[in-house]
């Protein structure tokens, strides 16, 4: 049963790799998880209809979507194909064929991949451009962007900008409305002078995500929330000051390469776990 509160807890299915469509969706409203975020490499190819509108039957909110390629340059996720505006065509198609099937105003992520030749300019150059092209496709089909700055250890490998001042500057150049900013705790929480940065960000916050940090052992291992050093409680706070009212997601990456990678464990109580931490997390952030 979901929890008496405002907040609505999601999970991005990145937490769950594991597990197929059909399981994320069940076990999430089992377990009291309010919201999905979709991750497109789970659809079947052939049609994703029946599979999104199962989300509604489930009594789930779709918080946000991750294309299978979702960076304007090859990243770890998806190295291929190389050729940025091939990228940008897929996240086209992706948001043709998602749009259908979830509400107007859906957040799609999108982040910049690696810089070529350490090239970041290139990559800033492109991005206003690509950026704003993909907030107008997305718009005129009812749907949002979410750009997503990344940490600094995935610099080189999966991101040419890093920090949520970056990140705000960013957007606020292109200067699309339907343009905002996907706000990962994991990801900025390092940001200098971040809780200033995040009362500058106003409505362009379009999407949060949630997990926690301990020094990681590859660009994939990420921890429940409250078995870390990031004050989700504070950034939280900061974030509903903004008036943010949308879901707050969990999104947990955990290579299965780690001796105790979250992927290999029992991920029932993974959510559990992490449904209660978040309520705990929400009421101290009153």
């Amino acid at each position: 049963m979901a929890r008496e509160t405002a907040a609505r807890f999601g999970v991005s299915e990145f937490t769950t790799w594991p597990w197929s469509f059909e399981r994320d969706v069940e076990r999430y409203a089992m377990q009291g998880v309010e919201a999905i975020e979709v991750c497109e490499f789970k659809l079947d190819r052939n049609d994703y209809a029946p599979q999104l509108e199962s989300i509604v039957k489930a009594g789930l909110e779709v918080s946000s979507v991750q294309s299978t390629v979702h960076s304007l340059f090859p990243d770890s996720l998806a190295p291929a194909p190389s050729d940025p505006d091939d990228r940008i065509a897929h996240i086209k198609s992706a948001i043709e064929r998602i749009a259908p099937h979830v509400p107007a105003q859906t957040p799609f992520v999108v982040i910049t991949g690696a810089a070529p030749g350490g090239n970041t300019e290139r990559v800033y150059q492109r991005a206003l451009v690509a950026l704003a092209e993909l907030a107008e496709f997305a718009a005129a089909r009812g749907m949002r962007l979410a750009y997503e700055p990344l940490n600094p250890v995935l610099f080189n490998a999966d991101t040419s900008l890093w920090g949520l001042d970056s990140a705000l500057e960013l957007v606020r150049t292109v200067g699309h409305p339907a343009l905002g900013l996907c706000f990962d705790t994991w990801n900025v929480f390092q940001t200098p002078n971040l809780h200033r940065v995040v009362r500058e960000c106003l409505d362009r916050i379009f999407l949060v995500q949630v997990s926690d940090w301990h020094r990681p052992r590859s660009g994939a291992d990420r921890i429940g929330l409250g078995d870390g050093s990031i004050d989700n409680r504070a950034l939280i706070k900061a974030v509903r000051e903004t008036g943010y009212q949308r879901p707050y997601v969990l999104e947990i990456f955990s290579s299965e390469s780690l001796p105790d990678s979250i992927w290999k464990a029992d991920l029932d109580k993974v959510l559990e776990k992490n449904v209660r931490a978040f309520g705990r997390l929400w009421d101290l952030s009153e």
